[in-house]
């Protein structure tokens, strides 16, 4: 399978506009996954969600997100507060500088 590309936008320098698309260096298919199984049994392993205190398991739908402010107080952050302070993703590639072939690292 062809990799995807991270980001697609345009390079423009002045009235020449170029395509340009920024792929991964490394892909999925080289990648190995394994499975975590009790030695006795051969019995998969699954992680629960439980509550640090009741050690009851909890429900998708009644976890929250939330920053830590210390180890003992936290603030609930809704997504929609997420979604309002997200920076606005532009399709511009600012260029600073030119510099020589021989100065960029091949890799």
């Amino acid at each position: 399978m062809a990799p995807r590309a991270n980001w697609k936008g345009f390079l423009r320098l002045s009235l020449v506009t170029c395509p340009v698309a920024l792929y991964p260096a490394t892909s999925e298919s080289e990648k190995i996954s394994f499975n975590q199984l009790n030695r006795q049994t051969g019995h998969r392993i699954k992680y629960l969600k439980v509550d640090s205190d009741t050690g009851e398991e909890v429900a998708n739908e009644d976890i929250v997100k939330a920053y830590a402010l210390d180890k003992e107080t936290f603030v609930e952050v809704s997504n929609e507060e997420l979604e309002e302070v997200a920076l606005e993703s532009t399709r511009t590639i600012d260029i600073d500088e030119f510099v020589e072939k021989s100065e960029i690292d091949p890799r």
